[in-house]
């Protein structure tokens, strides 16, 4: 069985390529990307592959049984990209497709990310192949990728406020993924995928503050300020409005989730707030060393 990789270089892709060659041969793979060059250390073969040009689609997917399609990054662009993706799928014979979606992509307040994964998920649907959809809710990383400036700071800004979040790690999403592309049982299924606990800003503020020994508040801004701070930070603006909004939907209960089927269907807890911490201040100390 060839399984395909959408977006094979980038983080969540290659956590997941990684699991998948723990579970199959690796050239039973194949990483499917706009650069094969930057694919060399997969360790896999890789193909061209642009959603924006149509013609490398097909060659991309000729002999693929099972396609992983993680979804597109360009927020406002992913819609159409996943639709070429599809119809090129269909027309190629892909017999099967695991889709990487949004946490209750049909009912989400998130609604500038919701739309594209429902209208994705609508495609799958009318595209008659049996197919897999992971919901999958905050990655833990969003956040602990903020540390370095955090300490840098003094403080761990957002607009969260008081919102809890069901944070996983992004390994625990691939290790998900690779389950569901490996094992056809998973077709025909929509999974809302999401951490076992759930976490203010304020928690991770004061887990960073345990681990380092130093004073790390939280501090919470009105959307508009937090955006501009990002902007501030080197954050183009429309990205800048996008992540404070979707702050501002956390605060709300837009990534609160407690039906525990991420871990279900690892077979594990997700990782702990305090393991995801402790990881990425070791990746922090690396780089300002």
């Amino acid at each position: 069985m060839t399984i395909a990789i959408t977006g094979a270089t980038g983080h969540l892709g290659r956590l997941v390529v990684q699991d998948l060659k723990a579970r199959t041969q690796p050239n039973n793979l194949v990483a499917l990307v706009r650069s094969p060059a930057k694919a060399a250390d997969l360790g896999i073969a890789a193909r061209e592959t642009d959603y924006d040009r149509p013609e490398t689609l097909g060659p991309a997917l000729a002999g693929v049984d099972t396609l992983l399609l993680i979804s597109a990054s360009d927020v406002g662009k992913r819609a159409p990209q996943h639709h070429n993706v599809i119809a090129a799928a269909k027309r190629a014979g892909v017999k099967r497709i695991v889709y990487t979606s949004l946490l209750r992509a049909d009912s989400s307040p998130l609604r500038d990310l919701a739309v594209e994964h429902s209208t994705t998920e609508a495609e799958l649907e009318a595209s008659g192949i049996p197919h897999t959809i992971l919901r999958n809710g905050w990655y833990t990383d969003n956040y602990t990728g903020s540390i370095p400036a955090a300490l840098a700071n003094g403080a761990f800004f957002g607009s969260a406020g008081e919102g809890r979040i069901s944070f996983a790690t992004r390994a625990d999403f691939a290790e998900a993924a690779a389950i569901a592309a490996t094992d056809p049982k998973h077709d025909g299924k929509t999974y809302e995928l999401a951490g076992d606990d759930a976490y203010t800003l304020a928690d991770l503020a004061a887990e960073l503050s345990l681990q380092t020994g130093r004073t790390i508040p939280y501090r919470n801004l009105p959307e508009a300020e937090y955006a501009a701070a990002l902007v501030g930070a080197g954050v183009p603006d429309a990205m800048a409005r996008m992540f404070a909004g979707w702050d501002t939907g956390a605060a709300h209960g837009a990534l609160l989730d407690n039906g525990h089927e991420l871990s279900r269907l690892i077979g594990r807890p997700t990782t702990p707030l305090s393991v995801a911490v402790r990881d990425a201040l070791v990746v922090a100390r690396k780089h300002a060393a």
